[in-house]
């Protein structure tokens, strides 16, 4: 079966797109490839990209309650979920007060420094 098409990227809604740019390009190790004054890109190099978009109305994901749900996370993968948790703390992510995998599941739950959920994630 041929596809329809390829993915190019994901995007993400944020009051500050640089700002979150600078954070996921910390984490993730991506380099910048855009900026303009609403939209800042990440690529590692592929053809895909993280991207993040300005909403002047952003209101961050409430999660796990459905009033205003995480609608879509990352999950990245981690070689030391305990020495990543460290890191993405220091550039200004939060750990999330629910965490449904932490003990057994092999994930910590997170929010960005614009209030998205993301996941780190034991490798394997």
């Amino acid at each position: 079966m041929s596809e329809i098409a390829r993915m190019r990227a994901v995007v993400l809604d944020c009051p500050e797109p640089k700002a979150l740019a600078d954070f996921y390009s910390a984490v993730v190790g991506w380099k910048i490839t855009k900026v303009d004054d609403d939209w800042v890109s990440l690529s590692d190099g592929g053809e895909f990209r993280l991207s993040f978009q300005k909403a002047d109305d952003y209101q961050p994901p409430n999660w796990p309650s459905s009033d205003h749900p995480q609608q879509f996370h990352l999950d990245l993968t981690v070689d030391d979920r305990k020495k990543a948790e460290a890191e993405v703390l220091a550039l200004g992510a939060v750990k999330h007060p629910h965490q449904p995998g932490e003990v057994d599941g092999g994930f910590t739950v997170f929010l960005d420094p614009a209030g998205h959920p993301f996941c780190l994630c034991d490798a394997g």
